[in-house]
C-alpha cells in the first residue's frame, strides 16, 4: 500500500483553519494526548479486522474508498462541527452543500431543481417514495412497484410509509421485464414505479425509455434509483446501447437518488435526493384541502432558507413560488438560488 497523502494534506490546512479562528479566546489544552493516541493506535489495529477490503483493485466491495481529499476535507469539516439543519448553523458548509447538489443535478441535466444531501441512499430513497405517496393524494391503497433485482431496501421503506409494494420480474439481465410491468398497471393502482440504474447485485440497468413510454399511457411517477449506478453517466461510451439509452433518458424522471459515498468517493454516510421543478407544481394533484391551503397561503414565505427546507416563496427570481408552495411545506428540498438572510417576502 502507498503512503497515505491524508495526514500530510491535513496539516497546513488545520493550520490555515486555525488562522481563521485566531481571534476567538485561547483555552489550554484539556485533552491527555498521550492517552488519545493510545487509543487510536489500538482502533487502528482492530480496524485491520475488515472485510471487503478497501483496496481500490478489489472488485467485490460496491463502496469504494474515499478520495483522498474528500477524507481530508471530511476531517478538517470535523474541526469545526457544522450543524446544516440551517444556515445559521454551519453558513460554510450549508453553501457547499448547495454547491455539490447542483453539481450532481448538472450531471442529470436540471438547472432547476430541488434537492439535497442526505446520510445515506436508503434515505434519499425514502424521501422520494414518501413525495409519491404524497403526490398520490386521497387515492387509498396506491402501489409502489420495482424490479424484483431492486434493491431490498425499497420493500421496507415501503412499509415504513404504509404503501403498499409489489415486485416485477425481471429478465435473464436482471432488468424489469415490460410486459410484466404493464401488467401490474393495467390494474390502476400504481403510484410510482422505481428504475433501478445500476442494481447492485449484477449492476443491471432498467429500460428507463420504455418506463417512460408507459408513464405517458398510464400516469404514475417514474423514480430513478441510481444511488449505485448514478456516476456511469459519466463514461457512456463503456456502457452498452440499452445502458446508454436509459441514462440518456434519467432528465425525464420524477426524482433521482445518487449516492456519492459509493462511486462518489466521498466519505461515508452520503447520499442525494434530486426533483425536477415541474414535478413539483401540484395544485392540480394535490388533494382539495392542500389546494386551497396553496390557494390560502400564496407564495408566502418561511423567515429564513434553510439547507434541505425549500422557502415558501423568495425575494429573488428562481425556482420558488406559488406553484410550489405545496412542496415548501409538504414535500421539502433546497433552493439552489437561496437568500442569504431572511427572505424579504417573508
Amino acid at each position: 500500500m502507498p503512503l497515505d497523502p491524508v495526514p500530510g494534506l491535513l496539516s497546513r490546512a488545520t493550520e490555515l483553519l486555525e488562522a481563521e479562528f485566531s481571534a476567538l479566546p485561547s483555552l489550554a489544552p484539556a485533552a491527555d494526548t498521550e492517552r488519545m493516541a493510545s487509543v487510536l493506535e489500538g482502533v487502528a489495529h482492530r480496524l485491520s479486522d475488515n472485510y471487503p477490503y478497501f483496496h481500490p483493485l478489489y472488485a467485490g466491495q460496491m463502496l469504494k474508498p474515499p478520495h483522498p481529499l474528500a477524507r481530508a476535507a471530511y476531517a478538517l469539516a470535523m474541526k469545526i462541527n457544522p450543524n446544516n439543519h440551517a444556515r445559521d448553523g454551519g453558513r460554510a458548509s450549508s453553501e457547499m452543500e448547495i454547491e455539490a447538489v447542483r453539481e450532481l443535478a448538472g450531471m442529470f441535466g436540471w438547472s432547476e431543481y430541488l434537492g439535497h444531501l442526505t446520510s445515506s441512499g436508503t434515505l434519499a430513497n425514502l424521501e422520494a417514495l414518501w413525495v409519491a405517496g404524497q403526490a398520490a393524494g386521497t387515492r387509498p391503497g396506491m402501489r409502489i412497484l420495482a424490479s424484483e433485482q431492486a434493491h431490498y431496501t425499497h420493500h421496507r421503506i415501503s412499509a415504513v410509509l404504509k404503501l403498499p409494494f409489489s415486485q416485477v420480474p425481471a429478465d435473464h439481465r436482471g432488468r424489469m421485464r415490460m410486459d410484466r410491468l404493464e401488467a401490474e398497471l393495467k390494474k390502476g393502482d400504481v403510484a410510482a414505479v422505481v428504475c433501478t440504474l445500476g442494481t447492485t447485485a449484477i449492476g443491471a440497468v432498467d429500460p428507463l425509455p420504455q418506463i417512460l413510454a408507459l408513464r405517458e399511457r398510464y400516469g404514475f411517477r417514474v423514480h430513478v434509483d441510481a444511488a449505485y449506478g448514478g456516476y456511469f453517466k459519466l463514461i457512456p461510451d463503456a456502457l452498452d446501447e440499452p445502458a446508454r439509452s436509459a441514462y440518456a433518458a434519467i432528465a425525464q424522471a420524477d426524482s433521482i437518488v445518487i449516492d456519492p459515498h459509493k462511486h462518489g468517493l466521498q466519505p461515508y454516510g452520503c447520499g442525494c435526493v434530486l426533483f425536477p421543478l415541474h414535478v413539483l407544481h401540484l395544485k392540480t394533484t394535490a388533494p382539495p384541502r392542500q389546494r386551497a391551503e396553496i390557494a390560502r397561503r400564496g407564495p408566502r414565505a418561511s423567515r429564513r432558507n434553510q439547507p434541505g427546507v425549500l422557502a415558501r416563496g423568495c425575494s429573488r427570481r428562481g425556482p420558488v413560488g406559488y406553484p410550489a408552495v405545496f412542496a415548501a411545506f409538504a414535500l421539502g428540498g433546497v433552493c439552489p438560488r437561496p437568500c442569504p438572510g431572511p427572505c424579504r417576502r417573508a
